[in-house]
């Protein structure tokens, strides 16, 4: 495009060439001039719409404003019905746990009134319906419904939960170091028959001796078996004598704890020196006929506190946990 300009000072006709960028160029001033009134007008009556009485934008903003109040209210509302389907969840799974702990009490020996959960209704925000085991919401929720929570109570539903499980922490600890203590316990016991035969030669209590002939008290019992039969550990234990004694011969004594030792005679072999820390069932002598002894056997003692007692008592409740373990794997 040409322009050509004319006027009395000029001496001689000018021209002005306008080509396509120069008309680009005006089209961008002109539309930024307009959006730039536009946004300035449009700021102008927002902010002054209340000041200058304008009815129309008044009820556009309090429209707007109630769209976002909504979308965030519903927002919410979803989030909170998502957390509390799942803290209906969790409840759920604690009334499993109290179930297990129930019957884990009762082999771990806890008084059941010490962690009696189940008699303080209400905790977590959510009741409890005794028939079926399972919450309010639970059931809303496997029905397809879903818990009606405010943030009020679902924080209140949070902290009585996070108490619960710090409770059933506790109790778990408890029944844990209970059963712990137990089996320790009992592997501490010498129930474990110290010689792989079936019949003692002679039993705990009065006997005739057979060296003197008069009646003496044997203080434990014989197990006759071949010179180099294994003797084994009737629990685990310490070593704290490993020696020749003028009676017993070759002679081992194992500390149990609580009190509890258990003493092996007249071996021909002892394998185990003081201070070693044996297992249950380890091969710990062989058997043999040293000292004071008329032939091949060991001479088995029990004693707790310092006083003797019938080993066969123990043998024989190892012989029961042994049957009793076996029926419970059936």
């Amino acid at each position: 495009m040409q322009i050509i300009l004319l006027h009395p000072r000029f001496t001689k006709a000018r021209s002005l060439t306008l080509t396509f960028k120069h008309l680009l160029l005006v089209a961008l001033v002109f539309v930024s001039a307009v959006l730039t009134c536009s946004a300035l007008l449009y700021y102008l009556t927002l902010s002054h719409a209340v000041e200058w009485h304008l009815p129309l934008i008044q009820n556009l903003l309090v429209t707007s404003k109630a769209g976002e109040a909504g979308l965030k209210d519903r927002y919410v509302k979803e989030n909170l019905t998502a957390m509390a389907v799942k803290l209906g969840e969790m409840q759920a799974q604690m009334m499993r746990l109290d179930a297990l702990g129930e019957r884990v009490q009762g082999l771990s020996g806890v008084k059941p009134e010490e962690f009696n959960f189940k008699e303080k209704p209400g905790r977590g925000g959510i009741e409890t319906t005794p028939a079926s085991g399972t919450s309010v919401d639970s059931a809303e929720q496997q029905r397809g419904g879903a818990p009606n929570l405010g943030i009020v109570e679902f924080q209140r539903a949070l902290a009585t939960l996070a108490l619960d499980i710090e409770h059933r922490t506790d109790y778990m600890n408890v029944v844990e170091t209970t059963l712990m203590f137990d089996k320790i316990r009992s592997k501490m016991l010498p129930t474990v028959q110290p010689v792989s035969v079936t019949y003692n030669a002679s039993g705990f209590g009065w006997r005739f001796d057979p060296f003197t002939g008069r009646s003496a008290f044997h203080e434990g019992i014989d197990f006759p078996a071949p010179v180099g039969t294994p003797i084994i550990a009737a629990a685990g234990g310490v070593v704290i004598a490993a020696e020749f004694h003028h009676e017993f011969g070759n002679m081992l004594e194992i500390d149990h704890g609580n009190d509890i030792v258990t003493r092996y005679a007249h071996a021909s072999k002892l394998l185990s020196k003081v201070g070693d820390i044996v297992q249950r069932g380890q091969h710990v002598a062989d058997i043999g006929s040293t000292g004071r002894s008329t032939g091949a056997h060991l001479h088995f003692e029990v004693m707790v506190k310092g006083t003797h007692q019938d080993p066969h008592k123990f043998l024989v409740a190892g012989a029961d946990q042994a049957k009793a373990a076996a029926l419970s794997n059936k």
